[in-house]
């Protein structure tokens, strides 16, 4: 069976990490495969929002450590092994439709990256958070850390890196890491997921982009003002005056 399963319906895709065995440990090769179905998720008009999710009990304990003396065991493979991390984190952080973390169990070092790649994460009490890499004598990726800062911030991102220790989803969402603790993390997103993929997909995709520029402080308003003058000449601007005047729901298109 794959590592990694996908499921479509009803204009949703559920993408889960599926080795629970090994508490869903990320190998090189799921890196990559995550990186070429979040691009393919961008163009497909049929998937409106996306969750992530594990198999089990667990998101994931993050990156195969045990696989490190193959693929990653000095400089020029750990530079490898990074760039497809990033590519995987990325994708989904780039990705135009919006993105949900469904987190129980581990969510540690290399998935943690994942989840913030997310737009959202929804975590359920059983959910443990950390990133372990100062015992590892590893660098935590810029991509991941310049995520990690804008959700908690320069102060809590510190501590959270230099001391390596694992924290709560109570404290994940006092820090911000989290912004919803559920009893049932997947019911609680799907909810959220079907909301959003009722609304029209040219202005999610404008939001995002334009939130994530200013996120990582690298906006380029071009390209967002590309966004914004192809939504108003949309189908879906024409679509939504008229349900509006109508009195009904808008049937969007994406287009």
């Amino acid at each position: 069976m794959s590592d990694i399963l996908v499921e479509k319906s009803d204009g949703i895709a559920i993408v889960t990490l599926n080795r629970p065995k090994q508490r869903n440990a990320v190998t090189y090769a799921m890196w990559c495969e995550l990186a070429e179905r979040f691009r393919a998720f961008d163009t497909d008009a049929d998937i409106r929002a996306i969750l992530l999710t594990g198999a089990g009990a667990d998101f994931s304990a993050g990156a195969d450590i045990s696989e490190f003396d193959a693929v990653r065991g000095g400089a020029e493979e750990s530079a490898r092994y990074e760039v497809a991390v990033d590519a995987a984190g990325d994708a989904i952080y780039e990705v135009s439709k919006p993105t949900i973390a469904v987190l129980r169990g581990y969510c540690l070092g290399g998935a943690a990256h994942l989840a913030m790649s997310c737009d959202f994460r929804i975590a359920e009490e059983s959910a443990v958070f950390g990133i372990p890499a100062a015992r590892l004598s590893i660098v935590y990726g810029v991509s991941a850390t310049k995520k990690l800062f804008s959700l908690v911030g320069v102060t809590e991102a510190k501590r959270i890196l230099y001391s390596a220790k694992r924290f709560t989803a109570d404290e994940a969402l006092g820090n911000g890491f989290i912004d919803e603790l559920a009893d049932d993390a997947t019911a609680a997103a799907l909810d959220r997921a079907n909301a959003m993929a009722a609304n029209a997909p040219l202005t999610i995709r404008g939001a995002k982009f334009i939130l994530n520029g200013c996120a990582r402080g690298n906006l380029d308003e071009t390209e967002a003002d590309r966004l914004i003058d192809e939504a108003s000449s949309s189908h879906d601007y024409a679509e939504g005056r008229k349900a509006f005047g109508e009195k009904r729901p808008p049937r969007f298109r994406g287009r």
